[in-house]
């Protein structure tokens, strides 16, 4: 086996390898804080053809080692690591608009 899985099920590749991932961090350029985190080796190939579409022409971001024990920033690295052993890939959508903050851009009458 010679794709990003080998090591989830294979006993003679080492456990502490096989819970990391080299990622890829693309950004969209049509929507801002949407990224796409990918299996470095398979690149965009999993990411379906709708979402493709809809994300834009990928703007690579940084590469990393995704491991449990190192934290992300605004995911938790388990479940982009599954997603993407899963999938293919980890969509990261913009977070939501915080309803007091928007409140500060509000026309105030009076």
């Amino acid at each position: 086996m010679s794709d990003s899985r080998r090591g989830v099920n294979d006993p003679s590749v080492d456990p502490s390898v096989a819970d990391r991932l080299i990622c890829e961090v693309v950004k969209s350029p049509r929507r801002d804080e949407m990224y796409l985190y990918l299996d470095k080796a398979q690149g965009m190939t999993p990411v379906p053809p709708a979402l493709r579409e809809q994300f834009g022409p990928p703007i690579a971001v940084m590469t990393m080692l995704l491991r449990p024990e190192r934290p992300l920033a605004r995911v938790d690295v388990a479940q982009v690591l599954a997603a993407i052993r899963e999938r293919g890939f980890y969509l990261q959508m913009p977070p939501a608009k915080d309803p007091e903050m928007l409140d500060l851009f509000t026309p105030r009458d009076g």
